[in-house]
């Protein structure tokens, strides 16, 4: 089917991100080159949502309102941060949805990181096979349920704009979108012989006789895992028949996450380094000095140092502060556990940043210049007994503008952490026992989710599953009602983790402090000490 069109071009004032145009106007502006090449991605765009029937081109009917419409252009990088391809797509004004008229729910699942970092130990420790495909344009495979009306878009209007499209399928943007996308990958997948796990909603799994595969989808990356290529093969067929893939091969990248694995020593490595040198670019600290540590160990950051002043809170404006600190929380939550602390803290201070604050931020990407090739490394640990172990620890009082403690757990499977928080207490804890058992209570939390995950995914766990601790009062808190002049003021919640050790679930177990990995989770440390931690998380050099 051919689709018709005149061009139209309507200049907005509208500022691009990194070099890509905002709008088709400003696409068709570029050099002769990139021109083309933007104007064919729009073409693509124009032709994937004809051929797969998303619209119907009608006149408004009376009493209906139509949402905007507008581009987005995107250029798609590899790990090295060579061009991989221009992308372009339409997407709805959902902005301007009425609740109740045009969505109803919208809530759509993603898999978390502690899941996708278990799924990729798996195949680390077990060496599975990993492959990754990408669904083309997923939104657009979602059944819409509603009536929605927009307008046709910028550069492609077809008899006029008194004409808009009915939407018959959803369409990036609107927001029932993701859900009409994940209820019909579901569809499909059960179709096939799969099963969506119960505590991870983004997770299928196919389990008959040895045959195991487990796919994580993250809307329309998916990373499927399997004993067997000749099994991917087979699922990719089986997809290809619902949807157009693109097959992406052996997983490399994930989510901005470079993966590289030496399968002769069951090892894989995640590394966003190049994300990082990105970084650094654009807050033009690419020539700075490395340091060695994530936080200057004596600095107490607190909101004394905010600015008090309309000179000083002028001058903070136009510090990137807020965009920083979101950069490097995405690199904190995916692959770097040595930083979480400082992120965490960096954070508290957004809503008023000072110039102390700002060193601080500055202070962390000289540190990550220093640790550029740091990749999260999984391997196997000979003779262990346990699929994962706990570590859990707190700094009582750590926080100097409200006195609240700090909780710092991490997971490890093999030699790699899978999952981390640093976080502050909801309360104000009136001992250290108090918050380290918090803290523990946190971890065990985590704990039962992971096994819960594993059991789901076809992993037998008879034995208790291990929490080190290196306070001595909160374990022996944990195992029995001791300490009461201490703990008696406790929320009934957090008697919870007594329960799981009663049943068996979790065995405390005592750790010395200098051998506690959570220890950079919960305040700053020197150089010698997050060196010795960064070992223990699974940190390893290029």
């Amino acid at each position: 089917m051919e689709y018709a069109f005149t061009t139209t071009a309507h200049a907005f004032k509208t500022t691009s991100h990194d070099g890509e145009p905002n709008t088709y106007h400003q696409a068709m502006q570029r050099s002769a080159e990139e021109k083309a090449k933007w104007h064919k991605a729009a073409l693509d765009e124009i032709q994937s949502l004809i051929e797969n029937r998303t619209f119907e081109l009608v006149q408004l009917p009376p009493g209906q309102k139509a949402i905007g419409s507008r581009w987005v252009f995107k250029v798609k990088k590899n790990a090295d941060g060579s061009v991989e391809r221009y992308k372009a797509r339409v997407v709805a004004q959902g902005f301007a949805q009425r609740p109740g008229f045009d969505y109803t729910e919208t809530f759509a699942p993603t898999p978390k990181w502690p899941a996708l970092r278990a799924i990729l130990a798996l195949a680390a420790l077990e060496d599975l096979h990993l492959e990754s495909v990408d669904i083309s344009s997923a939104f657009l495979n979602g059944e819409l349920e509603e009536e929605v009306y927009m307008h046709q878009p910028e550069g492609f209007v077809e008899k006029g704009n008194n004409w808009v499209w009915h939407l018959l399928k959803s369409i990036y943007g609107l927001k029932q979108a993701g859900r009409c996308w994940h209820k019909k990958l579901n569809e499909v997948f059960e179709k096939i012989g799969f099963r969506r796990i119960t505590c991870e909603h983004s997770i299928w799994i196919y389990r008959r006789d040895d045959v195991r595969i487990v796919i994580p989808v993250f809307i329309d990356d998916m990373t499927i895992a399997a004993k067997s290529k000749a099994e991917i093969d087979r699922v990719k067929d089986d997809l290809r028949t619902h949807f157009k893939l693109r097959d992406l091969g052996p997983t490399s990248w994930l989510l901005g996450v470079e993966i590289t694995r030496d399968r002769s020593k069951h090892t894989l490595h995640l590394s966003q380094r190049q994300y990082v040198l990105d970084l650094l670019e654009r807050f033009n600290l690419s020539d700075c000095n490395s340091v060695t540590t994530p936080m200057d160990p004596g600095l107490k950051l607190t909101t004394a140092m905010s600015p008090t002043s309309a000179e000083d809170i002028e001058a903070m404006r136009c510090v990137p502060y807020l965009q920083a600190v979101g950069s490097l929380l995405y690199l904190a939550t995916a692959t770097r556990p040595d930083i979480s602390y400082t992120v965490g803290v960096l954070a508290r201070f957004s809503k008023n940043p000072g110039l102390q604050h700002w060193k601080a931020v500055k202070h962390l990407f000289r540190y990550l210049k220093g640790t550029l090739d740091h990749k999260l490394t999984y391997s196997p640990i000979p003779n262990s007994t346990e699929l994962f172990t706990t570590f859990t620890d707190a700094d009582h009082g750590g926080n100097p503008d409200n006195g609240r403690s700090t909780s710092g757990y991490v997971v490890k499977m093999g030699t790699g952490a899978i999952s981390w928080c640093s976080r502050l207490q909801s309360i104000v804890a009136l001992s250290t026992t108090e918050a380290e058992y918090v803290a523990a209570t946190s971890a065990g939390q985590e704990i039962l989710w992971l096994r819960n995950l594993f059991h789901e995914l076809g992993y037998t766990i008879s034995m208790p599953s291990t929490l080190f601790i290196d306070n001595c009062s909160a374990l022996s808190v944990a195992k029995n009602p001791e300490h009461h002049g201490r703990m008696k003021h406790l929320d009934l919640r957090f008697y919870w983790l007594r329960n799981a050790v009663d049943k068996g679930t979790i065995n405390i177990v005592h750790l010395r402090t200098d051998a506690m990995p959570a220890d950079v989770l919960t305040k700053a440390l020197g150089r010698v000490k997050v060196i010795e931690m960064v070992e223990r998380l699974g940190l390893t050099k290029g």
